[in-house]
């Protein structure tokens, strides 16, 4: 990796299970020379219960958990126009999956790189799972403990896969005197690894250009292209027209 910071700007589901909002979201990424973007991949029928998915949820899909998950979920279809997109363009896309069988779809894809999500830093098996593939993987801190990061990282130093700690605060949208980005040089020194930042402040750039200068040597950033869109991520992200400001 170069001096620079790696940037990448997380789709996730802020597509809203629109392709042309995903394609114009990687156009804005691209222009604005990041180096990936990333989304988010689930079988829900694995992620989430059978109880939860019949219950109610008001959405632009219907008035179930299920219609909605459903709404924002990329398939392969979707996701072959993405990879189709993002080759034409030259720029790198990978994403987080949330249950084995993801890893499965992703690798069809022969994606390059893999997030493990905060709430998923003490899923072993699918630690294990990704850190059997040998490709670098990008993992976010958020919502564990010191113990629990010590175990991800004895897997992939077993398996002798890259990866990168990403200091992470998961709260939506993150309070600027929350973000606690002295964490970034313990994890440095306490594990002898590279560790970026996994943002979802309300600034545009002020506390990622923090972390850099304390070392980051990733910057990650959910994106939108209207903050005030339908979605639980997009009050937490970056318009895309402003990414810019990180060039």
């Amino acid at each position: 990796m170069s001096d620079l910071p790696f940037l990448i700007a997380e789709i996730g589901i802020n597509h809203n299970g629109d392709v042309s909002i995903a394609k114009k979201l990687i156009d804005d990424a691209k222009n604005a020379g990041f180096d990936a973007v990333k989304f988010q991949k689930r079988d829900i029928d694995i992620v989430y219960s059978k109880e939860f998915l019949e219950s109610h949820r008001e959405s632009p899909w219907g008035t179930t958990q299920r219609q909605q998950k459903e709404g924002i979920e990329f398939g392969y279809k979707e996701f072959e126009e993405i990879d189709a997109h993002c080759k034409s363009l030259n720029i790198t896309w990978f994403a987080s999956p949330w249950d084995l069988n993801s890893v499965d779809f992703l690798e069809k894809f022969k994606v390059p790189y893999y997030k493990i999500a905060s709430p998923l830093i003490g899923h072993k098996p699918l630690v294990e799972k990704i850190a059997r593939l040998n490709k670098k993987t990008f993992i976010s801190t958020g919502m564990s403990n010191i113990n629990e990061i010590e175990e991800v990282v004895s897997i992939f130093k077993k398996y002798k896969t890259e990866f990168e700690l990403m200091h992470c605060v998961s709260t939506y949208p993150m309070d600027f005197n929350d973000a606690n980005l002295l964490s970034i040089k313990f994890l440095q020194n306490k594990f002898n690894v590279n560790v970026g930042w996994s943002g979802h402040e309300k600034s545009l750039i002020t506390i990622s250009l923090i972390a850099v200068s304390l070392g980051a040597t990733s910057v990650e950033r959910h994106i939108t292209l209207d903050r005030t869109m339908y979605g639980s991520d997009q009050a937490a992200s970056i318009e895309s027209k402003n990414l810019k400001e990180f060039a």
